[in-house]
C-alpha cells in the first residue's frame, strides 16, 4: 500500500466538543507555548529538543482521551517528556488544565492525525510509543482503519530508539488478538513478555478501564522493544 493511499484512511473519527470554562481557559493561557497543531501533508521535521527546552527520553502519547493517564505519567515521571496527541478538543483542553493546576513542565500536546505527527519525528527518537484502548473499529469492514496494522506499526518502531517500548492496550479481545499477530509479524520487534503482559506500574488504572473491569470485560496489555 502506498504512503499517499495510508494517509487517506483515518484511524479516528474526527471530534470536537465544547469546552467548558476551566478548559477554555486553560487552552487560551497554555495552547500558544504548548501547542502544536498537526497539518495533513506537512512534513517539516519537528525538532523535540526545541519544542521540550531540553533533551530528555521522549514518550509518544496517542489517542489520550481526557489526558488524566498522561498527566499521572508526566508527573510520576519528571525526567521523561511526554508528547501527547488527540483529536478530541474537550480532551485537550482538561489536559492542558491537569498541566496548569499540577505545573507540570514536561507535557507537550499535538492536535491532529497522529500518523502525520510520527511521519515528522526523527527515526530513533522515542523511548517509547503508548497506544493506550485506541478505537477498536469492530465491524470488519472498517478495520483497515485501525491504528495497529503493519503500515503504521512500521513507522512507530522506527520512530523508537533501540530498546525502546511500544506499548498498547485494549479491551476488545479481537481487536487484542489481531494486535498480537501484527506486532509479533513486525521484525524489527520482539515480545517483551510471553503473550500479553501484566498492567505495568507505570501506567494508571483509567475510569474507562475501571468501567470496562466492572463490565466484565478483560484488558489486554501488548508491549514489544525494538530489536
Amino acid at each position: 500500500m502506498s504512503d499517499t493511499t495510508q494517509r487517506a484512511i483515518r484511524t479516528f473519527h474526527p471530534r470536537r466538543g465544547r469546552m467548558g470554562n476551566r478548559h477554555a481557559d486553560a487552552f487560551a493561557e497554555l495552547w500558544p507555548t504548548l501547542g502544536v497543531t498537526i497539518v495533513d501533508g506537512e512534513r517539516a521535521p519537528l525538532d523535540l529538543d526545541e519544542l521540550f527546552g531540553r533533551a530528555a527520553p521522549r514518550v509518544l502519547e496517542i489517542g489520550f482521551g481526557m489526558g488524566e493517564t498522561t498527566a499521572a505519567m508526566a508527573a510520576a515521571n519528571p525526567g521523561r517528556d511526554y508528547l501527547a496527541i488527540e483529536v478530541h478538543t474537550p480532551g485537550i483542553g482538561n489536559l492542558l488544565a491537569l498541566v496548569r493546576d499540577q505545573s507540570l513542565s514536561n507535557v507537550r500536546v499535538a492536535h491532529g492525525d497522529a500518523m502525520e505527527l510520527v511521519r515528522r519525528l526523527a527515526p530513533g527518537s522515542l523511548a517509547a510509543v503508548h497506544v493506550y484502548f485506541p478505537d477498536p473499529w469492530p465491524k470488519a469492514r472498517h478495520h483497515k482503519r485501525r491504528l495497529i496494522q503493519p503500515a503504521h506499526v512500521a513507522l512507530l518502531r522506527e520512530r523508537l530508539r533501540v530498546g525502546g517500548t511500544l506499548h498498547c492496550a485494549t479491551d476488545w479481545a479481537e481487536y487484542a488478538a489481531a494486535m498480537a499477530e501484527t506486532l509479533d509479524g513486525d521484525l524489527g520487534l520482539m515480545n517483551a513478555h510471553a503473550g500479553y503482559a501484566p498492567r505495568p506500574d507505570h501506567r494508571p488504572l483509567t475510569k474507562f478501564e475501571q468501567r470496562g473491569v466492572r463490565a466484565g470485560r478483560e484488558i489486554f496489555d501488548l508491549v514489544y522493544r525494538r530489536r
